[in-house]
């Protein structure tokens, strides 16, 4: 494991013990956090091809995102912030209007309301999308599924 890139000034002793800190809740706030199964996280369909997986926080989601070859995710644009992390596969994705072809290790920062979208190339791919604040059309997917009989 690297030490960091050469030349470039890295954290001292004192912003290493603020980062690693622990941090009282404001008065209020539940202390403790839960472990999810990603097996046991309900899928979502919106479209054929495309299974979303999300864990919603309180100010975060995350979406586990898996996609059959060819699958096509329309451009489109939200009022949340979205960074997405390609695990699995290519893609031919489109921030903006620059189309790139992108692969594991790639991410992809979005502000709010940019338009964007994506296709599989010829492989399963996977992806994983946080979102903040949570995504609200998945928040209203996760509440359906809730309360379906």
């Amino acid at each position: 494991m690297s030490a960091g890139t050469p030349g470039l000034p890295q954290p001292g002793p004192e912003d290493t013990a603020r980062y690693f800190a622990v941090e009282e809740p404001p008065e209020g706030v539940a202390a403790g956090g839960d472990y999810v199964e990603l097996v046991d996280v309900a899928p979502i369909f919106f479209l054929p091809g495309l299974e979303f997986r999300p864990v919603p926080g309180e100010r975060l989601l995350v979406n586990f995102i898996r996609y059959e070859p060819g699958t096509i995710v329309p451009v489109h644009a939200h009022e949340e912030e979205q960074i997405t992390f390609v695990i699995e596969g290519e893609f031919e994705f489109e921030v903006g209007g620059d189309v790139r072809r992108i692969g594991p290790g790639t991410v992809v920062r979005m502000p709010p309301h940019v338009p964007h979208g994506a296709r599989a190339l010829d492989q399963p791919c996977v992806q994983v999308d946080a979102f903040a604040p949570p995504r609200r059309v998945l928040i209203g997917a996760i509440e359906a599924q809730s309360t379906a009989p």
